[in-house]
This record gives structure tokens, sequence and C-alpha cells, in this order.
């Protein structure tokens, strides 16, 4: 967990937005202080909320433990300074989906004196990790008009896998949403879910031209569209806060959720030459298209740069699958390992020594290809370990490797030569496992040949809280 505070600049009149990323394997929150743009305050914690394991097609999580994560974070907020947010800003993790009941989604609660909120009558989270829709399955459902191709994890792909295969499951709701729409939509007391238009982009059979989600094609399948969200421009209100939450007043202004991977570019990227390495769960190089960039109208699922909508046009995005998820799972095989021999060690503790390991370690000829969940651009690709020789096979040895194959792969995916062809001029860091990790940071620096700044305050959380301060 992280906690951090910063005395504030500004008067007692002082305001405050509230920056919320629902991520993957945490949460975090911050307070943005209006007047001067900078972060006073943050949480962060995890959530625990896995509940199928990473060798199994299905993944899902527990959105109690979710939501529970963030009230704690919210809660560990200066009390005086909630009570002058004036905007809330919410981002997560893109592409999954889970099911609510609109009216009787959530039941609110009162515990230390604060309102908060918990989940009722909804379903599991279906993450963007979700493996369950087979490449067979996915060539079965129809062509999207769209630019975006249509991947195992996405929204509306598991919404067809259900329909098919469990279609008694769908009539139990009425809703659906990323778990950070469900957020914004419990809020505001709302039975419709609005979708900003980077959300529905990750979901599939969504047309960014329109802004619409293709309807004809949807119906003509049979696919449930009424439980569609409606979509709604990025950047847009989705509403207010329908009564007090944590101090936070009602009637608070809450925007539509984002993706967490716009979030994170928007708060480094200070430039249009600037790409941005993200590191956190998984892994994205992106830079910004010219303006007047328009994507290919059909997409070519075989390509691995996709065109994401952004906030003024589009973003190119090498998005990886294999990123902090990689380091998690080593880790985890080590912990496993250990158990068997009689030792226990906490992740963190192994974690800790495995980095210190590696940077004592300054290269290795070992090499790793890193790829244990694939690519969407390449889905039989798999995990190998080569050049292995008695020499290179310590725990510095391994780390270091790994390290450099999660680079080495975004790599193969978007060359630096393609970043200098386009006018890149440097490279901004951001993510959290790209934040505590020395030896990737050290890799990437070696593998590119553009200068790669760390900033501060560089995530999701801080990104979607600067996007409300400028655009809300």
């Amino acid at each position: 967990m992280a906690y951090s505070s910063a005395p504030s600049s500004a008067s007692a009149s002082a305001q405050y937005i509230l920056g919320v990323d629902m991520g993957t394997s945490s949460v975090k929150v911050v307070l943005l202080e209006t007047y001067s743009k900078t972060v006073t305050d943050s949480c962060s914690l995890p959530t625990h909320a896995d509940i199928s394991g990473r060798h199994t097609l299905a993944m899902e999580q527990d959105p109690l433990k979710i939501i529970d994560a963030l009230n704690q974070c919210v809660a560990s907020l200066p009390r005086d300074k909630l009570k002058k947010v004036i905007r809330i800003g919410v981002c997560g993790q893109m592409h999954g989906v889970m099911f609510w009941k609109a009216k009787t989604a959530c039941c609110w609660d009162t515990k230390d004196g604060s309102c908060l909120f918990w989940p009722k009558d909804v379903s599991q989270l279906v993450t963007w990790q979700d493996g369950r829709c087979s490449s067979d399955f996915l060539s079965s459902l129809p062509q999207p008009n769209s630019h975006l191709s249509v991947a195992t994890g996405f929204g509306c792909a598991t919404i067809f896998w259900y329909l098919t295969y469990r279609p008694e499951f769908l009539t139990k709701f009425t809703a659906a949403g990323t778990i950070h729409d469900y957020v914004v939509a419990m809020l505001c007391g709302s039975e419709k879910c609005l979708m900003s238009t980077q959300n529905a982009a990750s979901w599939g059979y969504f047309c960014t031209h329109t802004s619409q989600w293709n309807m004809d094609i949807l119906k003509d399948s049979g696919f449930p569209v009424h439980l569609l969200p409606e979509p709604v421009p990025s950047g847009c209100r989705a509403g207010f806060t329908s009564t007090e939450w944590h101090g936070i007043p009602a009637k608070t202004a809450v925007a539509a959720a984002l993706g967490d991977l716009q979030c994170a570019v928007y708060s480094c990227m200070t430039d249009r030459t600037d790409a941005v390495l993200n590191i956190s769960t998984s892994a994205q190089l992106s830079f910004a298209m010219p303006t007047d960039f328009v994507p290919p109208a059909e997409p070519d699922p075989l390509l691995p740069v996709s065109y994401f909508p952004y906030f003024d046009g589009y973003l190119a995005v090498a998005a990886s699958l294999n990123g902090g998820n990689v380091m998690a799972t080593f880790v985890e095989m080590l912990i496993a390992w250990m158990k068997e021999l009689g030792v226990d060690m906490d992740d963190s503790t192994v974690y800790v020594q495995l980095i210190e390991a590696a940077l004592n370690q300054a290269s290795s000829d070992l090499e790793v290809r890193p790829t244990i969940l694939g690519e969407r651009h390449n889905t039989s690709s798999l995990g190998l370990v080569s050049n292995i020789t008695g020499s290179n096979i310590s725990l510095g040895h391994v780390t270091r490797a790994v390290c450099r194959g999660i680079i080495q792969n975004i790599i193969t995916m978007l060359p630096p030569q393609s970043l200098l062809e386009t006018g890149v001029k440097r490279i901004m860091g951001s993510g959290s496992v790209l934040a505590r990790n020395k030896v990737l940071r050290q890799e990437a620096e070696r593998a590119f040949p553009l200068p790669i700044n760390y900033g501060k305050d560089v995530d999701s959380a801080v990104g979607v809280a600067m996007v409300f301060s400028d655009r809300m």
C-alpha cells in the first residue's frame, strides 16, 4: 500500500479534484488542487480481487473487494479537503465488463460518519485478461464496422460468449459497463450507464467515426443490445453525486469514466513529439498521431499497433498483454517453489530481493521471451527461455533477462526507428511497475535511442484529475 500527503500552497479557499484509477491489481486516488494543479494527497491499495487463477482461461475479479479498496483509499484522504472537492474523475482497466441490475446495483451505508456504497446485484468483473474467447470463437463472430479488431477480454466479445454458452446468465441483469463506468453510475445514482468513447472503443463493435455502436450488426446476431451503455464524448460530465460520499458533498460533478491508458498518457505527454512508455500490469508504448489522422476503415488483427481514441485525435499504441504481470507471475512461481521446499516468504520481500540481485548483475546473455499471455496480434505466441548456460541461471541473470524481455517485446511491436520517423524526440515513462522497478528503467534506457524522462505524479489517477481540471 502507499499513502502520501504534501502541504498545499493554496489558501483555505482551495478546491480539489478527486482522481480515481480502478486498476487491474490496485486502486489509486489523488487530490489535485485546482489552482496550482499539484497533487496534495494520494493513496494506493491493492485490491486482491482475483478469483480465478492465472492458469485458467477465465479471468474474473470480485467487485466487492475492488470497491472496498476504493472506499479505504478515499477515506484515507484529509476530510477537510474532501469537503472541498468540486469534481470527480474516474478511469480504469479497459476492455473488461461487469453486469448489474440498474435499480438495485448498490447499497449505501454509513461508516465512521461517512456515506459509502457497496455492490449489490452485480456480476463478477470479467477482465481484459480473460481468455475464454478462443480464436475459433472470435472468427465465428460478425465482422465489426470499426478500425479496431475484437479480441478475447473485450466487453462485446465476452457478452457474445455468454450469449452462446450461458444465455440465462445475461437475463439476470439490465446494464453492463466497465468497473469504472459502474462506479460513476453509482455515484450519480443513475440507472443509465454512460460510457466514454475511449471505453466503448475498447469493447469492440464501436465505430469511432460516428461514435456509435454497430447496432445493426449486433441486432442481426441476436446480441442483447439493451445492455450496451450509452456512448458519450470523452471528457464530458456524466452527472452529479446523488449523496455525500466520504465527505465529498452531494451534487459534486462526476465525469464519464475514461480509459486508464489515455489518462496515463495525459499525465505526462507535454508535447506532441513525446512518446509514452507505460508499464503497469500490462505495457503500452504510444504516441500522438497528427490531428488530421483518420484510422483505416477496417482492422488488421495481425498488426501490433492500434489506434486508440484520445481527446483530440488518436494515439498509435503498441499494447502488450505482458508487462508487470510477467514479473508478478515470476514472483508467484518462486514463492510456490519455496513453499514446496518448506520456506515461506511474502511477495514484496521476494520482489525487492530479485531487483537487488538484478542490479548487481549489470548484464546477461540469457534470453527470455516473456509473452506468457500471448499478444492480441499473435495469440499463439508463448514464453521462451533460451541461450541457457551453467553460468547465467542465477536470480540476477534471470531477473534482468525477464526485465529486458518485457522491453524488447514491446520494441518488436513498435520499433524505435518508427518513433524517430514520426518525429518523436523523447520518451516519457509512466506506470506503477516502471516507477518501482529500476532494472526495467535501465533496460528501457539501453534499448531506446531517445532520452527517457520519468516525471513525478505521472499515472492514470493523476491524469484523469488533470483531464477534468482542463476540460470540464
